[in-house]
């Protein structure tokens, strides 16, 4: 064996055994502690699992060990998923293109594909697959994601395992059946108590190396790539036990699972939905008003009577006297029973002194007001079950308001103790990339109860007096 030779098997060797130095010496890349962790125990550790806060650079951690496993051992194949398609190229095969440029070596020796990394010497037997599941197959089906997958030198990689369904997991646990050498690498943000992730934390912990990443500001092995500005602020903004701050900034399960209050399904079938006049004639007329807080969200009208909803009126950068001018005319013209006025903050206020001096009597409602039903952290959560309720007992949205899918749907329930709670409107309005302006205002409309209309041909008596939302439960 030449000098050449052996001083190149020295260093394959060397690779193999010490991914840290890998990824310096190929790649340029100086790893947080946490990574540095990962690749020294990822050859002596064949199920390690990844519990992640949002933003610390897991995938990056992923596509080094994937290299790493392709360049150092002989006729390797490795089989990566997520928790869908586009994530999966998106994320990880993504951060394979972008390392594999960065490298002369790595990538004189390996060709990059769509949904496949193979050894261009070596295409049949030197490979990695990009594999993926469908949500609507059988548990069978999902199952077959990572079937097949044998050889001496074998690794399974499952990126965002927070959300992929047991199944697909099921069949990784063959891989090492007849292998020299085998690894599962799953890496994921803890949102859901249950699937791959939650039990390689919990109940099959002794079968997994878990390493737990942070971008608690005050940990010193805190994840150097997450913005240490930006964790304090969402700490600020929202409280250490908020399930998605456990979740994004400390990479902690929430201490229940969080849920979207209605599916896209839930949603989609009510918009356009028809009732008969008949079936909600004799319902109380109630308009929910959202006044804006900020120059790029909307002050919304809802109008609703029983089981129906009609259109809203959306308004930007309108003042209190406009905007009480608006509602007062449809209260008129409708002859609405009742306005509910968001005065979360005050910012309401306006309108309602305006609608009071134009002879109205609105309700303003605080979203952080104490909920009526002791079920319910606050009065907005209340709203927003009441609403989710109507929905999935056949209410009708209308059909041209399809913001309400997004905004409707980005609204995440947990439990705040033994109370029902929804996450922050702010993480909503972060999600969305603008405020829930439409289902808060009809949301608004189940504040309170409102006393039925008179049935027809009976004479409407209209009583000028102050509205009592508790009457009815007197």
């Amino acid at each position: 064996m030449n000098a050449t030779i052996r001083d190149a098997a020295d260093k394959i060797r060397l690779w193999r055994e010490k991914p840290q130095v890998f990824a310096r010496e190929v790649f340029g890349m100086e790893p947080d502690p946490w990574q540095d962790e990962l690749f020294e125990v990822f050859p002596h550790e064949p199920r390690i699992a990844m519990k992640a806060c949002a933003g610390p650079g897991k995938t990056a951690g992923l596509a080094i060990l994937c290299w790493n496993f392709l360049l150092t051992r002989p006729h390797p194949k490795i089989a990566a998923t997520a928790v869908s398609g586009d994530n999966l190229r998106d994320n990880l095969w993504t951060e394979m293109a972008k390392w594999r440029e960065r490298s002369p070596l790595i990538k004189s020796a390996f060709e990059w594909q769509a949904e496949r990394i193979f050894a261009r010497d070596h295409p049949e037997t030197w490979w990695m697959a990009a594999r993926k599941w469908s949500k609507s197959a059988t548990p069978d089906q999902q199952g077959n994601t990572l079937r097949g997958l044998h050889g001496d030198y074998v690794m399974a990689v499952v990126d965002e395992s927070g959300g992929v369904p047991d199944p697909v997991m099921v069949t990784v646990e063959n891989i090492g059946a007849s292998a020299k050498e085998w690894h599962v690498l799953q890496a994921g943000n803890p949102t859901h108590l249950e699937g791959p992730l939650y039990r390689a934390c919990t109940s099959a912990r002794d079968l997994w190396y878990v390493i737990e990443i942070t971008g608690d500001p005050d940990d010193p092995k805190r994840a150097t790539r997450v913005s240490i500005d930006w964790a304090r602020s969402q700490i600020a903004q929202h409280g250490r036990d908020n399930p998605l701050v456990m979740i994004n900034v400390f990479g902690k399960f929430p201490p229940s699972s969080l849920n979207a209050l209605l599916g896209p399904d839930d949603v989609n079938a009510a918009l356009g939905r028809h009732a008969k006049e008949t079936d909600y004639s004799a319902a109380p007329r109630i308009l929910g008003v959202d006044v804006a807080r900020e120059g790029d969200d909307c002050s919304v009208m809802f109008p609703r009577q029983g089981i129906v909803a009609f259109a809203p009126e959306i308004r930007r950068n309108i003042g209190s006297v406009e905007g009480a001018g608006m509602v007062s005319r449809k209260w008129q013209d409708w002859e609405a029973d009742a306005a509910f006025v968001d005065n979360s903050g005050g910012f309401g206020g306006g309108w309602l002194d305006q609608l009071v001096t134009l002879g109205r009597n609105p309700s303003g409602v605080h979203f952080a007001a104490s909920a009526d039903d002791p079920r319910y952290a606050n009065k907005r959560s209340e709203m927003y079950f009441r609403l989710a309720e109507w929905i999935k007992n056949g209410g009708c949205l209308p059909a041209s308001c399809t913001e309400l899918v997004g905004e409707l749907t980005s609204t995440i329930y947990y439990f705040k103790g033994d109370k029902l709670a929804l996450i922050d409107k702010d993480q909503i309005k972060a999600m969305l990339g603008r405020s829930p302006d439409r289902a808060d205002a009809l949301a608004l409309t189940f504040a309170y109860p409102v006393a039925p209309r008179m049935p027809q041909g009976l004479p409407l008596p209209r009583i000028q007096r102050p509205y009592d939302p508790y009457a009815r439960l007197n």
